[in-house]
């Protein structure tokens, strides 16, 4: 008997979910635990491992479509019945136009066209030209140019970025796999095989031209709604401070080579400024609070939330007890968080439960930014870029000269109903101070 795939529930509160992309196709082979489709709910983005081994005999809930939690979504045929699976994948094939063509509105954003274009568009690739420009607006100068150096068509590959841009891991991924699946790519019934599945996920999705009208992915969707009830919610307020950084920058260049060598993970800013912000949290505990109603709710631990930004969104895994841990856990923690979250191994656990947020808009080139509150947390702190500039510095003796030294930008976004601004300058000059004066052993 075919082994039933079935959509998971993804945490208790998790109804349903939306299946984004099918990483599989009928026919293909797939290991027990291995990724076979990515879905979207309220909570996360996660790719789902297949129940079993075997070969994936037919999908019956296509891509861009949303059911309940334990829905039949496809079936996998075990190894004694590899050899008819494939026949049988062959026929949901004529009927995926019909079900792309009643509109099933894809989730992936960018994906603006109906699922029945690659079929129409195969007569586009014929004049060279525009296949080129094409290619070009799906990927980078670095990926035409590896692309070009392996002799490979970016037509073949299968983009993973925003609005099916192909990326650097994409190519590079496909490029090995060429190395190792060459070989079996080889029998001649290979190319009747997807001919027969091609209007399945095969084709990427072409990136958004000005004109198009292109659907919200869920991710989308939420963030928007959970910025607008944040700005109706929080009296939003924002203070800046300007932070002498020298101190951390130096440190962290004369101890990043050896760290990563004793700790197998790389030393970078974000913990120091994590600690600063804990150290900062449990002298000003009100920060770490949050409305309830008439009543202000004091929050035993601290939950710090953790934004990371991904192709298609913006997700904000959290690093509970951050109070408890030390230098080396918070580097380890933050690293974890931010991997998972990019290749959607986050559990809806792990989005949940904040109590503090910190924002890192510095690592794209801003000075500072002004963030809206994580709800329902009642502040979040903005990580500017790191510059050099010229600072004026007074020595013991109050003679002032002027240096060049590492500054960064840090801001508060608070709700003005729960903290007021002396408090909130407090704790932002506390962890001014922290990050100043560091003396923390780091590992």
């Amino acid at each position: 008997m075919p082994t039933d795939i079935i959509m998971p529930q993804m945490g208790e509160s998790i109804v349903e979910g939306t299946i984004t992309k099918w990483l599989k196709k009928p026919g293909d082979k797939v290991q027990r635990d291995e990724p076979l489709f990515e879905i979207s709910t309220d909570k996360v983005d996660a790719e789902i491992p297949a129940p079993a081994s075997g070969v994936l005999q037919e999908i019956k809930v296509t891509e861009g479509t949303t059911v309940g939690v334990n829905t039949i979504v496809g079936t996998i045929a075990v190894d004694g019945e590899a050899a008819t699976a494939k026949p049988a994948a062959a026929k949901p094939a004529p009927q995926t136009p019909p079900e792309s063509s009643a509109g099933v509105p894809p989730a992936v954003v960018g994906a603006s066209r109906p699922r029945t274009e690659p079929a129409e568009a195969q007569p586009q690739p014929q004049p060279p030209a525009a296949q080129e420009d094409a290619e070009e607006a799906r990927s980078s100068p670095l990926v035409r140019k590896i692309a070009r150096e392996h002799g490979v068509s970016l037509s073949q590959i299968t983009g993973t970025g925003l609005g099916g841009r192909i990326t650097k891991q994409d190519i590079m991924q496909f490029i090995e796999s060429q190395g190792s699946a060459q070989p079996a790519s080889t029998p001649a019934p290979a190319p009747a095989q997807p001919a027969a599945t091609a209007p399945a996920p095969r084709p990427a999705a072409p990136a958004p031209y000005p004109g198009d009208l292109v659907p919200m992915s869920n991710m989308r969707k939420l963030i928007a709604k959970h910025m607008i009830e944040s700005r109706r919610t929080s009296a939003h307020v924002h203070c800046m401070y300007e932070v002498d950084f020298t101190r951390i920058v130096n440190l962290r260049s004369k101890l990043k080579t050896g760290f990563e060598q004793r700790h197998g993970a790389r030393l970078t800013f974000m913990p120091f400024f994590v600690r600063a912000a804990v150290m900062a949290l449990q002298q000003w505990p009100i920060i770490n609070a949050a409305i309830d109603g008439d009543n202000i709710r004091y929050h035993r631990q601290i939950n710090v939330g953790i934004a990371v930004a991904l192709d298609w969104g913006l997700i904000v895994p959290v690093l509970k007890n951050a109070g408890d841990l030390n230098f080396l856990g918070l580097q380890r923690g933050i690293t974890d968080l931010g991997e998972r979250a990019r290749t959607k191994k986050l559990k809806p656990e792990d989005v949940e439960g904040s109590t503090f947020t910190v924002t890192n808009p510095g690592q794209f080139g801003a000075v500072f930014g002004l963030p809206i509150i994580n709800q329902p947390n009642s502040a979040i702190m903005g990580v500017g870029g790191i510059t050099k500039m010229p600072l004026v510095i007074t020595d013991r003796d109050g003679n002032d000269s002027i240096a060049i030294r590492s500054v960064v930008h840090l801001t508060l976004g608070y709700d003005h109903r729960l903290i007021d601004g002396a408090v909130a300058d407090q704790f932002m000059a506390q962890v001014k101070k922290n990050l100043e004066t560091w003396t923390e052993e780091v590992g």
